[in-house]
């Protein structure tokens, strides 16, 4: 790894606070953006330089990338159950077009490693997706729209402009230091506190440990192939297995009774309903389980391949998570927190 500073966009986030504490462990001088006000609990216990602004805030964004070799670009807008979803793409698409504007211009630039989703890769039920496989632009949910654009802005200013850049298509990350409150998160918090009422059948995604995900994005910046795309993902896991395995970690029993999928669909529907009628968002909408029902597997042997990538087995990451949200029960603890 060379000497020159590396900067974190969205160091405080889940996988940029892991990003960012993989980087400091490694003897990187690290620079840290993060928004003013920001919930930073991730990282305040790092030795590094911090610089406090958002993707719109052009003069910070110049400031803390001058001078350094290396970029991991890790700010997302997650909230797939928005019912207005201009939020998502100013962020994920318009902030990010911010940035890119500032980076082409940095002439000792050698990786802009930028946060991707395997959500961009053309799945399809009985086929391994590659990073090869184009997803069709019709019926696509806003959040993933935003995120294709996104990844497809990238991919311009590399052909346009000369960018250095990786995109990570990354799916669905576990692990320990979920200070912000992942959606995802949410199930492991719930089945460790007893509070989720049932399983639900159906429904598997692709999983990796947040910890393995990072570690794929700093041997990106050292091995990536700039213009490429990288799957990073270590297996296709029902999401009751990882309840499971979260209650069997905190020693608290699974939820007994397990829906269907027509009984999650009707569920989705009245919650859709109801955010219509009540001008709200609902998390379980029609479109958020169309989306987890899209679900099929990726084949991530390029980033072992290309990158020296070797992640651990998912369940471990499932444990460390479900052992972060259990701490949260100790009278030392806060309430879970938010971002």
């Amino acid at each position: 790894m060379s000497s020159n500073p590396k900067l974190v966009i969205g160091a405080n986030g889940f996988l940029g606070s892991h990003v960012t504490r993989q980087l400091v462990a490694d003897g990187a001088q690290v620079r840290a953006m993060v928004r003013e006000g920001a919930n930073t609990r991730s990282i305040d216990d790092l030795e590094l330089t911090r610089f406090h602004g958002d993707v719109f805030d052009t003069a910070t964004v110049r400031e803390a990338m001058d001078g350094v070799d290396d970029v991991y670009y890790c700010v997302v807008d997650t909230r797939a159950w928005l019912r207005d979803s201009s939020p998502l793409f100013r962020t994920n698409v318009e902030g990010l077009r911010n940035v890119l504007d500032v980076a082409v211009n940095q002439p000792n630039l050698r990786k802009f490693i930028f946060t991707s989703t395997y959500a961009t890769v053309g799945r399809r039920h009985g086929h391994v997706a590659t990073e090869d496989d184009v997803i069709a632009s019709r019926g696509l949910t806003p959040y993933v729209q935003s995120r294709v654009e996104a990844e497809n802005l990238v991919m311009r200013y590399v052909a346009d402009a000369g960018l250095p850049a990786v995109a990570m298509c990354v799916s669905t990350t576990y692990g320990d230091g979920d200070w912000g409150g992942t959606p995802h998160g949410a199930f492991i918090a719930g089945a460790v506190f007893g509070k989720l009422p049932f399983l639900m059948n159906g429904i598997a995604l692709e999983v990796v440990g947040v910890d393995d995900a990072a570690r794929a994005m700093i041997l990106a910046a050292e091995h990536g192939r700039i213009g490429e795309r990288y799957l990073v993902s270590e297996k296709m896991m029902a999401l009751n297995d990882s309840i499971r395995i979260a209650a069997d970690e905190a020693g608290v029993p699974p939820p007994r009774r397990a829906i269907s999928v027509p009984m999650l669909y009707a569920m989705a529907a009245a919650g859709t309903l109801k955010a219509k009628l009540t001008g709200t968002d609902a998390q379980l909408s029609l479109a958020s389980v169309r989306m987890m029902r899209a679900e099929a597997p990726v084949d991530s042997s390029k980033a072992k391949r290309e990158l020296g990538w070797q992640p651990r087995p998912v369940e471990e990451s499932i444990r460390e998570a479900a052992r972060f949200w259990a701490a949260m029960r100790t009278p030392r603890s806060s309430a879970a927190p938010s971002e």
